[in-house]
């Protein structure tokens, strides 16, 4: 299954409408292997498909690999894309982190490469970072910028999604009102499309499981905490893309600590990797980050492993209202607390099955993310992926060939 760049299943077009872009699409999305696949999703003629697809061969878009099994008749020629359909560039910044990768129009990450990274360093710094990275994977691939069909982008912070503009971001000092895809136009040609980090790991969890979800929620626990919503297949951003911003959502317990948003008792106040952090440290441990948090609990620190613990408990509350309202069949935990899978799990777990109705968790999977720290990577590559598959993308790859989508 695919989705768009905004989240939305790609609908199956009417016969008049599958051109050229549509026909490497399917073959993208692995949905026809040889011509008379493509005859038959299509409805198109068998001739008017070859005609059409030695077309693409010859532009290197789609490329002959060797026979398929036979049928009873002849063995079929097996389709796959060619050199020429380009790649796409992705970036997951986190608030600490950052990690690139380039990919095939498939999804599949060719390479990718990561470090610290302080995100309140700067858009200049950072940003500066990721170009110049991108470039590299873009030589190490044997590629140029113009084999580049879009780039994906997550940063750890609000994003209005049509323009690429971070919206007051509360721990992005020096970015609010920065319209990322600015920063790109004198490199890239591509289009850029940029959303929060949490939108684009619920992406990439949703993606590494196929069809077997299609309402899921992600929820991040590290320096801050989000949520990222899986709705029908599709990614859910609100009408400001601000939904699923639980971190900001006041708890019971959370008393008079002061939020970064200016509030007080928030749930990223209190339970995040920070604030798990912030505690451990007026004990006297040495813990200044999510990762320091997770490195005592696995030396088997008990005041760590408790805090932690206490902190899913506290998230689970705000959980279980989730499922209440939104009644999802997965939720997928994930962030650096995630690696503390047994107490922030149970945490979480006691809370929701507690106060969730049962009719909501008869069915509902609570487990830590599959895909790990390279989730929002994949989610990035697969927003780029989507949008280069869509028609606009494929229209745009077609006319670097020299090709009209007809």
């Amino acid at each position: 299954m695919t989705v768009d760049a905004a989240g939305d299943h790609v609908g199956r077009p009417s016969r008049a409408a599958y051109g050229l872009g549509h026909l490497v699409s399917l073959v993208a999305e692995g949905r026809a292997a040889t011509r008379a696949d493509l005859s038959r999703l299509t409805g198109l003629a068998r001739s008017t498909v070859s005609q059409r697809v030695e077309l693409l061969v010859r532009n290197d878009v789609l490329r002959d690999v060797g026979d398929g099994p036979s049928t009873g008749g002849r063995r079929p020629t097996l389709l796959r894309l060619g050199p020429g359909i380009g790649v796409v560039l992705a970036a997951d910044i986190g608030a600490t982190h950052c990690r690139l990768a380039i990919a095939d129009l498939t999804g599949n990450i060719a390479a990718d490469v990561d470090t610290r990274l302080d995100v309140a360093s700067g858009p200049q710094a950072v940003l500066g970072w990721v170009i110049e990275g991108f470039r590299n994977l873009l030589r190490d691939a044997g590629c140029d910028t113009g084999a580049v069909r879009a780039v994906g982008i997550g940063v750890p912070g609000p994003v209005e999604f049509a323009t690429g503009t971070v919206v007051q971001p509360p721990i992005m000092p020096g970015w609010d009102g920065l319209v990322v895809p600015d920063w790109f136009a004198d490199h890239f040609e591509a289009p850029v499309l940029v959303d929060n980090d949490v939108n684009i790991t619920a992406l990439g969890e949703y993606s590494g499981r196929g069809l077997a979800t299609s309402d899921l929620l992600f929820v991040k626990v590290s320096t801050g905490i989000g949520c990222g919503i899986i709705s029908g297949g599709r990614l859910h951003r609100g009408a400001d893309g601000a939904a699923g911003d639980i971190g900001h959502v006041r708890v019971a317990d959370g008393d008079d600590t002061v939020c970064t948003c200016g509030n007080t008792g928030c749930l990223e106040a209190v339970a995040s990797g920070a604030a798990v952090a912030r505690r451990l440290a007026r004990d006297g441990l040495d813990a200044r980050t999510a990762r320091d948090v997770v490195e005592l609990a696995q030396a088997g620190d008990p005041r760590a492993a408790r805090s932690v613990r206490v902190a899913g408990e506290q998230i689970g509350e705000v959980v279980a209202a989730l499922v209440n309202f939104y009644n999802p069949s997965t939720i997928v935990i994930g962030g650096a607390l995630s690696e503390l899978r047994d107490d922030l799990l149970a945490g979480i777990r006691s809370v929701v099955y507690q106060r969730a109705l049962p009719l909501a968790t008869r069915r509902l999977t609570i487990e830590t993310t599959r895909l790990g720290r390279r989730a929002g990577v994949l989610g990035a590559s697969a927003l780029a992926a989507n949008h280069a598959l869509s028609p606009a993308g494929m229209a745009g790859l077609l006319r670097a060939h020299g090709l009209a989508d007809g």
